[in-house]
């Protein structure tokens, strides 16, 4: 530690009381945190409290550092599952006689019997070789994470140091110092990270000196660390250094080199990891925390993935096909099952070589009089079944189109940065993107590409809006949100009012589509 360093200026007895807890000696340190076990004054209960001594660092990182404990502060508090470590309390140390410590916020935490690095780190001394219940692990990791995920944050620092293991068998996730709350399809962090696990676009994506972090993010950090539980500690990519890796992970997602995982693996996880090890975090995208923790849980129940349907199955489809399968005893089984088990090949167009209409059959089908350009029909219609939200139908789509560009596949807005059919801006567009003609590209100038990434958006909006107990006027809620963002709408109480104009533009849409 330097003297600059203000983790490393706190050296606190065995015995100092911290609200009612009791320090038992330090367990670990990093550049802006330290780590000490304690015990509960009133019933010994064990815990480790985490020191966050914002306020001696330097004037120019005292800022940013202070927004990264607030986050953590606020997320630890919030998050409650079994596979997140549970924070107690947190407290801020008021001490006159120890001026470093005084104004410092701490962490109150179960405390673990060891991380999942210490592990590792004693395995690879007894030779490389898998840990022998890395199943179970990465099972706890995954669920963890579908949960984060789920309640609209990023880890941003998933790694084996920051998994947790309870002497009772427990999995957490832990050090929540990076996590980040989206804002849409992004959130962003100071340019911190463990180099070992950050994706290839964590060097090249940034915006006003902050790294954009995605939930794709903690997707290839996952594939990184279940390549390490699983070989018993060896990491994806080449180098002795975690630069060294680093640089062999931009060269393959540059194409410059091939993704080569370790010949031990068995073939159901290197598929897995492979998925998870995507170049780039569009190509990860269909694979979400909650996909994830499914295909991990069933691998730890069988050692198998589930198996397909359908071999040529895309994996963004895979939850609503569930869903449609559950169907089959019912005399009638809609129009859209039949879309969604056609072949790859006969997807878009019927048998007899033309483009069908959306049949009334589908929840919220375009009427066959709408002025809805016929073309675009069963484009709609896919992209709205990929959503197994009920809200989401191809009226509403329909409707938003409508009142985003009027179905003009070439509108553009340069004074906004808006593009396309669906009016998104490219940036934005990035994190949704989807190859909805499947051409191998995915264009916010395509149509079929803007109307599927138009279906994941407001599916999501969808979700968050009923995690915050928001079902009223959804349709209405999703217009905003995509018009602005989730958490402004959120934040609003609902259509904020500089959108309404625009709102009731698709609901008059939506109610002509609808009858």
């Amino acid at each position: 530690m330097t003297d600059g360093d203000p983790a490393g200026r706190l050296d606190l007895p065995v015995g100092y009381r911290v609200g009612d807890w009791e320090l038992t000696g330090p367990i670990g340190r990093g550049s802006w945190g330290v780590v000490y076990a304690a015990r509960g004054t009133a019933d010994g209960t064990r815990a480790a409290v985490k020191f966050l001594p914002t306020h001696l660092l330097p004037p120019g990182q005292r800022e940013s550092m202070a927004q990264l404990v607030w986050r953590e502060v606020r997320f630890s508090l919030e998050a409650r599952h079994p596979n997140v470590v549970r924070t107690r309390e947190a407290l801020t140390v008021h001490d006159a006689d120890r001026p470093e410590l005084d104004g410092v916020t701490a962490l109150v935490m179960d405390r673990a019997e060891a991380s999942l690095q210490e592990r590792l780190t004693a395995r690879a001394r007894e030779g490389r070789a898998p840990l022998p219940d890395a199943a179970r692990v990465l099972a706890g990791v995954s669920a963890g994470l579908a949960h984060i995920h789920a309640r609209g944050w990023v880890h941003g620092d998933l790694k084996p140091g920051n998994v947790l293991l309870s002497c009772d068998g427990e999995v957490w996730l832990g050090d929540f110092g990076l996590t980040a709350e989206l804002d849409g399809t992004h959130a962003y962090v100071p340019p911190l990270g463990s180099l070992d696990h950050v994706p290839p676009e964590w060097w090249s994506d940034r915006e006003g000196g902050r790294s954009v972090v995605r939930p794709t993010a903690d997707i290839w950090a996952f594939g990184v660390l279940a390549h390490q539980v699983l070989t018993g500690g060896l990491h994806p990519f080449p180098g002795s250094t975690p630069r060294a890796r680093a640089l062999g992970a931009q060269a393959y997602a540059r194409g410059n080199a091939e993704l080569r995982l370790d010949g031990s693996l068995p073939q159901h996880w290197r598929e897995l990891i492979s998925d998870c090890l995507g170049p780039d975090h569009t190509s990860r995208a269909a694979l979400d925390a909650g996909r994830l923790a499914d295909r991990v849980r069933e691998l730890e129940r069988t050692g198998r993935p589930r198996p397909r349907l359908l071999g040529r199955l895309r994996t963004g489809r895979r939850r609503r096909l569930t869903a449609l399968a559950t169907a089959v005893t019912v005399p009638f089984v809609a129009v859209g099952t039949v879309v969604l088990l056609q072949s790859e090949d006969d997807r878009g167009t019927s048998r007899g070589g033309g483009a069908p209409s959306a049949s009334p059959s589908v929840s919220g089908a375009i009427p066959a009089d709408s002025d809805v350009p016929e073309k675009l029909r069963p484009v709609i219609t896919r992209a709205a079944l990929q959503c197994a939200e009920k809200e989401v139908t191809p009226a509403l789509l329909a409707a938003m189109l409508k009142a985003e560009s009027g179905f003009d596949a070439d509108a553009r807005r340069p004074a906004t940065d808006e593009y396309g059919i669906a009016m998104w801006t490219p940036s934005v567009f990035k994190g949704w993107a989807r190859d909805g003609d499947r051409d191998g590209r995915k264009s916010y100038m395509s149509p079929a590409d803007a109307i599927s990434a138009m279906s994941d958006f407001v599916c999501w909006l969808d979700r968050q809006y009923k995690k915050e107990g928001m079902r009223e006027n959804l349709p209405g809620l999703m217009a905003a949100g995509y018009r602005t963002s989730s958490r402004t709408v959120i934040e609003a109480g609902g259509v904020p009012a500089r959108v309404r104009s625009h709102v009731a533009r698709v609901e008059r849409y939506l109610d002509d589509y609808t009858g």
